[in-house]
């Protein structure tokens, strides 16, 4: 396949270090970091440095490390999962961090090492389910995503969506079953066959690949943790871009709808209405133009399509998530039920197919 993530001329080289942090033990993990710190932060002082855990994520660790109290300058440093290398490109992810750091879309990418990366750490709070669905930050959310979506980074290539290649990737890699008995009879319970999955596949591949959604640089994750707020300064930053590379613009808005359910404690009751959606559509869509220079005027009929567009792309987000998932369960030693989650998106996206396969592009 094509590579279609181009890197713009002058963009800051990114340090390659052959580090490897150890993340099972606190020690060996500080030893991992501190090594890291020689590079970036020599002037520091390794007694001084303190490493905070900031997020113990169902794919990755991250780690904060600063000196002093004021966390003026910290150092982020994430440690990838167990076997994620399965799940995401890594080279890709970089050059997606890059191409946004070049757009002012992402923060400093300081470095690589073996098993992660270090970067610019945002100052902000990470969202909830219960601040998405505000319009003044949805808002916020909608033109920073819009921003992506209008960066022209393909150095001339017309892009196409590797949605399809990823699923059908995931899909060869989910587990038949699992040594565990109590474990393998949920599976084989309350997951659907592999053949109901290939055919939904296919049939999703042929119905979606033509409703004539724009491939646009995207974020792939814009779960509601990825989304940092910072109300000083009345502006939102996406954060993680292992997922991000080009796809149908409708997928990137219909995923983060479906995750206005959260993560730990799903709750499809939260995803969003016709009436927030409409104004989130609608707000997208403007700025979207903007950025592309076509003017700020839009129509009902495109907030139309494009709800329509978005809702049905959520179904492939459900499947694609509900493939990670027990590609994690059988891979991942994060204490967490991925067996429960794919069940859980896998159920979400049976129940949505009528539902939205139902809705009509208006004359």
């Amino acid at each position: 396949m094509a590579n279609y993530i181009h890197v713009p001329p002058g963009s800051p080289e990114v340090p390659k270090l052959n580090v490897t942090v150890q993340d099972q033990e606190e020690q060996r993990c500080r030893e991992g970091a501190l090594s890291l710190l020689q590079h970036l932060r020599p002037h520091w002082d390794p007694q001084e440095v303190t490493l905070q855990l900031f997020t113990d994520g169902i794919t990755n660790k991250l780690i904060g490390c600063y000196v002093g109290n004021t966390m003026e300058d910290v150092v982020l440093v994430r440690i990838y999962g167990n076997k994620t290398e399965l799940l995401v490109d890594r080279d890709e992810e970089v050059k997606s961090f890059r191409v946004l750091q070049a757009h002012g879309c992402a923060p400093q990418l300081y470095c690589t090492f073996n098993n992660g990366l270090c970067y610019e750490f945002i100052q902000g709070e990470a969202l909830d389910p219960k601040h998405v669905c505000n319009p003044a930050i949805f808002r916020l959310i909608a033109r920073q995503l819009a921003k992506i979506h209008a960066i022209h980074a393909h150095n001339g290539w017309i892009p196409k969506s590797n949605l399809w290649l990823k699923m059908g990737k995931y899909f060869s890699l989910i587990p038949t079953g699992f040594a565990d008995e109590d474990i393998n009879k949920r599976f084989l319970s309350d997951i659907p066959s592999s053949q109901i999955l290939q055919e939904e596949m296919t049939w999703m591949k042929e119905i979606l690949s033509n409703l004539g959604s724009p491939v646009v640089l995207c974020h792939n994750d814009l779960l509601c943790k990825n989304i940092i707020y910072n109300e000083k300064q009345g502006d939102v930053q996406f954060i993680d871009y292992e997922y991000s590379g080009y796809n149908y613009l409708a997928y990137d808005i219909g995923n983060h709808f479906n995750e206005f359910a959260g993560v730990s404690d799903v709750d499809y009751s939260l995803y969003p209405d016709r009436e927030l959606q409409s104004q989130w559509l609608r707000a997208y869509l403007e700025a979207y133009k903007e950025f592309k220079g076509f003017g700020t005027e839009v129509t009902e009929k495109e907030v139309e399509i494009l709800f329509i567009q978005v809702n049905q792309f959520a179904l492939a987000s459900h499947f694609f998530w509900g493939l990670w998932a027990l590609i994690q369960a059988k891979y991942s030693t994060i204490e967490f039920d991925f067996l429960g989650y794919a069940i859980v998106r896998f159920n979400q996206y049976f129940k949505m197919k009528p539902e939205v396969t139902a809705l009509k592009v208006p004359e």
